[in-house]
């Protein structure tokens, strides 16, 4: 992605900052699937090293995984989103990050959980992302990825009455899958869930767990 999209992103994002943290800040309490993938990741990672929540928005994942045990930072395009995040959650650090290009050392974290952390990503860049992701995992690291499923980019320009310029993209699994595989991962499980009505946007919803090879 060009500098200019990456603009656009963080100042959409510092724009809904306070309202997306009033809106989604307590959503797990009302999504069972979700947790229990959760506590599957913390399981998988503790007492191994750090885990990095990324796309943390408010961190309220980063808060879960903490809570369950994980040694857990958050990271995120958005300063106007690390400031809700550290408000919300003062004990958990958070960094400032772009996924493009991690400002973390090769091989150094036990699990990445990305929760919709893709979803305004380019399909052609997700592949950079990926690499990224691997790079900073150790081996035999965890990636538990989540995002919207289907094929098509819904532009946004106004959310929540906040202006906004983004794409917001449902992805094939398919395609995630094999990106995923060829940046070096393996894949362990991909499952999908319905929406939760009246909970969330009204996507179907895949989550991947895959492993640094």
């Amino acid at each position: 992605m060009n500098d200019s999209l990456t603009n656009s992103i963080r100042e959409s994002y510092d724009r809904l900052a306070e309202e997306y943290a009033r809106r989604i800040a307590d959503e797990l309490q009302h999504k069972p699937f979700d947790r229990a993938l959760l506590d599957r990741f913390a399981k998988h990672t503790k007492g191994l090293g750090e885990v990095c929540d990324m796309g943390c928005g408010p961190g309220h994942v980063a808060r879960y995984l903490r809570d369950a045990g994980a040694s857990v930072f958050g990271l995120d395009l958005s300063p106007g989103m690390l400031e809700q995040a550290r408000k919300l959650n003062p004990d958990i650090p958070f960094r400032e990050g772009n996924m493009m290009a991690l400002d973390i050392a090769d091989g150094t974290l036990a699990g990445v959980a990305a929760f919709y952390a893709i979803v305004n990503i380019a399909k052609p860049s997700l592949p950079s992302v990926f690499r990224e992701i691997q790079r900073v995992l150790h081996p035999g690291g965890l990636l538990l990825l989540a995002f919207h499923t289907g094929d098509e980019v819904l532009h946004e320009d106004e959310l929540w009455g906040q202006k906004i310029s983004m794409d917001f993209l449902l992805l094939p699994p398919s395609e995630i899958k094999r990106d995923l595989e060829a940046a070096g991962f393996t894949i362990e499980e991909v499952v999908e869930r319905g929406p939760y009505p009246e909970v969330e946007y009204q996507s179907r919803r895949a989550y991947i767990f895959a492993r640094k090879a």
